[in-house]
């Protein structure tokens, strides 16, 4: 939410809490608040304050709650705010999140349905986190993909929200449980419809394998359920069509950007390690919403 105080300010407010999705305490505690901080950065603000939202078993060690309290704190400095308390309730399994408040002015909010025909699809972080978990769950993941799900979820996107304040952005937002398409869909509104261009999508590549193992999750296919009649795959194999459906845990931010300043763009969130890019465009509305192409 938006709520504006004066001419040249507004507040923005948001919350989001889940249970854990890693063994490590300390670990999930990173991974939620960087999670609960990115609708901040998705509307172009910046972050003030944070309030703990926690519901704890009492028989649990004490101890574990403390590092899940150290992890997203940890996280709110990092952005900038400042963590000024929080609640908690007795509950038989554990959930964290946090409440935040950020500020922006009034006249520099970033909407999700404002792209413009023409514009490039700039996409920050890779694709197929809950795919990854998914074959964590199951005992079958590799070191090397679980690292980098967790490098991914524990990047805030305030690194790159910074960046596009330089650029002349029409739409943000950040992708998460609903999946790229389904973000996508809802950024064209029913004015346009966009290609992807699978070859420029960044993505964990171990995913290829375990959707073969149909490592995949009900979210996902609750994804393709909801937009799926609205997305043409052309030459596009099952396992990009799942990675594209995959919800998302604290995943990157998605925009629309002039073509003439996209790869400008790219190239200085590329210089911070991030692994991503110019994933499509946005076209005149024809009959499919999105066409997914090699």
């Amino acid at each position: 939410a938006v709520y504006q105080l004066t001419d040249e300010l507004a507040v923005v407010q948001t919350l989001d809490f889940f249970p854990p999705m890693v063994e490590d305490p300390y670990l999930f505690g990173q991974i939620a608040a960087t999670n609960a901080l990115s609708d901040i950065y998705a509307m172009g603000g910046e972050v003030k304050t944070a309030l703990n939202i926690v519901c704890f078993p009492e028989s649990m060690d004490a101890n574990i709650l403390g590092q899940i309290l150290l992890g997203g704190n940890e996280k709110v400095t990092e952005a900038g705010g400042v963590l000024a308390g929080g609640h908690s309730i007795n509950d038989v399994d554990v959930k964290y999140g946090l409440s935040v408040m950020g500020t922006i002015h009034p006249k520099r909010i970033l909407e999700n349905n404002h792209c413009k025909e023409g514009d490039l699809l700039l996409l920050t972080k890779p694709l197929g986190v809950g795919i990854v978990m998914t074959a964590s769950r199951m005992k079958a993941v590799s070191e090397e993909a679980f690292d980098q799900a967790v490098e991914s979820m524990t990047t805030l996107n305030k690194y790159a929200a910074e960046i596009f304040k330089k650029y002349g952005i029409h739409a943000c937002t950040d992708i998460t449980g609903f999946g790229l398409l389904v973000h996508l869909g809802e950024m064209l509104g029913e004015n346009f419809s966009a290609e992807v261009w699978t070859s420029q999508v960044p993505y964990i590549k171990a995913c290829e394998d375990y959707v073969e193992e149909f490592y995949i999750t009900a979210a996902g296919q609750r994804n393709r359920n909801h937009i799926g009649a609205q997305v043409a795959f052309e030459n596009c194999s099952f396992a990009m069509e799942e990675i594209l459906f995959d919800p998302q845990t604290s995943g990157g931010l998605l925009v629309a950007i002039p073509e003439n300043e996209a790869k400008k763009a790219l190239k200085e969130i590329e210089a911070l390690g991030l692994d991503c890019g110019i994933i499509g465009r946005v076209t005149e509305k024809r009959e499919k919403k999105i066409y997914v192409l090699k």
